[in-house]
């Protein structure tokens, strides 16, 4: 599956599992260790779980093959990041994601997509 089909897929599930403002970034013009960023928002910690949780099983359906490097943080920490090599999902809950400002660091960044 390409970068961008990735990207959209998993924008897909999120906004299945009402994640908010969702942002898809292309980053390759700016970094080389990842081509997108998909982030977004969670209501409470139980959300932030349910959107982790659906990211997984809902790639593993698309594809066997698509499984995270690597999970860093969980709910109780307010931000989950999925590692998919070549996009990284951020998944915050809102006072986390004021503090982090990915979006922030990150301006250089295309945007791609802006559910919200």
């Amino acid at each position: 599956m390409e970068s961008i089909d990735l990207a959209n897929r998993i924008a897909e599930i999120i906004v299945d599992k009402q994640g908010e403002d969702i942002l898809i970034l292309d980053l390759r013009e700016v970094t080389t260790f990842t081509d997108y960023f998909v982030i977004c928002s969670g209501t409470s910690r139980r959300q932030l779980d349910a959107l982790q949780s659906a990211l997984r099983e809902e790639l593993k359906k698309t594809d066997e093959r698509i499984m995270p490097f690597n999970v860093e943080g969980g709910p109780d920490s307010g931000w989950i990041l999925v590692d998919y090599n070549s996009v990284i999902v951020h998944l915050f809950d809102p006072e986390m994601r004021a503090f982090y400002r990915l979006e922030d660091l990150w301006k250089n960044g295309r945007v791609v997509a802006r559910i919200q």
